[in-house]
């Protein structure tokens, strides 16, 4: 696929993380181009200029690579700094990697943008509003009150069964369909909007369907403009489907250390490099649990939450955006791993990364354990 530029129990619950089912039905998008953000830079330091052992990190690289797990990349972010960072062949220099359903949690994001600049009403409104021109079959007063918020707390109500404990049942009809919003808009209501959890490829792909009816643009056009492009993100590739709409439940590819940034820009509440490119108040709201979840105990806006109030993008596969306030860290895991280690890159981050933050000020240089992490990074 071209590219493009931006100047521009654990089996069957990790699995139906919005698994991407192949994209036969999908097409790539074309190139969009956009002013460069002012910076594009990461600031770095040594993990004990942050704060941080570079000691306990170096555990984390060792056992990677002596157990020969399927982690693609790993990257630990704390006060804004670039600590740490390894890269498999493969993505040493910026390749992009799928993050699957943390495609989810960037689709909310542009949500919440659409709201702020008036295109949606806000997350009260009606689905079935946003798409006047349409008629929805099988529906009843449960599908009229479906509300964007609804579709964003997987909570729609909908008979979806598209996810691994479906076998993907919902996503091969969805493929057959001629047009895919008319096919998730005629679903059958199980559920009134609102009360139930159940998680929903299709009601992320309409969600996707929302930017674009909204603003006119597709989900990666408008990304690349209000999103990607002001944090510097440098090359995205965002397949649609036959009808030109982003998928928005996954598929999206980028370089592991652009999703850091976009972790970093919700650790931040929406700032970057001062400039407000998100509205705090989304990302407070959007990164709060509604709903007891599945893979993690609470569910947001596409954002999964843990007890802890660690809020995390994740996706098939092991794909972890991990956005912890209490530390000021940011960390994200690329992965191929298999169903049963899904969890791999939570236990790695609880085991090593948590365990290396040892004071919230500077701690004395330690240049040889330091060299010693290098060494471990290089064993990638």
């Amino acid at each position: 696929m071209a590219r493009t530029a931006v100047v521009a129990l654990v089996v069957a619950l990790a699995a139906a993380c919005g698994v991407d089912s192949g994209d036969s039905t999908t097409t790539v998008p074309p190139t969009v181009a956009v002013p460069a953000a002012a910076s594009d830079v990461w600031p770095t330091s040594t993990p004990e200029e942050q704060g941080v052992s570079s000691n306990v990190l170096t555990g984390l690289f060792h056992e990677v690579a002596d157990q020969d797990y399927a982690i693609d990349t790993a990257t630990v972010i704390r006060n804004g700094h670039l600590i740490a960072h390894a890269a498999r062949d493969g993505y040493q220099d910026g390749e992009l990697h799928i993050v699957h359903s943390v495609t989810k949690s960037i689709v909310s994001t542009l949500i919440g943008l659409a709201i702020d600049e008036g295109h949606l009403e806000g997350v009260d409104q009606r689905v079935l509003d946003v798409f006047d021109d349409r008629v929805a079959a099988n529906n009843d007063a449960r599908k009229e009150q479906m509300t964007i918020e609804d579709l964003l707390t997987m909570t729609s109500g909908f008979d979806c069964r598209d996810s691994y404990l479906y076998e993907w049942e919902g996503l091969d009809d969805l493929r057959q369909s001629d047009d895919w919003v008319q096919h998730i808009l005629d679903l059958p209501m199980i559920a009134t909007p609102g009360e139930k959890f159940e998680y929903c490829n299709r009601a992320s792909f309409l969600l996707s369907a929302i930017v674009q009816e909204a603003t006119g643009q597709t989900a990666e056009q408008y990304g690349v403009e209000r999103l990607f492009g002001p944090i510097g993100v440098s090359e995205i590739n965002w397949p649609a489907n036959p009808d030109g709409i982003s998928i928005g439940w996954g598929s999206l590819r980028m370089a592991p250390l652009d999703l850091a940034r976009f972790g970093l820009l919700i650790l931040d509440d929406g700032m970057w490099q001062g400039q407000q490119v998100v509205p705090a108040e989304w990302i407070d709201g959007a990164t709060r649990p509604y709903v007891h979840g599945t893979l993690q105990d609470g569910y947001g806006y596409q954002w999964w939450i843990r007890d802890d109030g660690i809020v995390q993008g994740l996706g098939y596969e092991g794909q972890y955006l991990i956005v912890d306030r209490d530390l000021n860290m940011v960390t994200v895991f690329t992965s191929k791993l298999p169903d049963q280690e899904f969890y791999l890159p939570d236990d790695l981050y609880d085991r090593y990364v948590v365990s290396s933050v040892e004071a919230d000020e500077p701690l004395p240089p330690a240049p040889e354990s330091f060299e010693a992490m290098q060494a471990a990074v290089d064993r990638w």
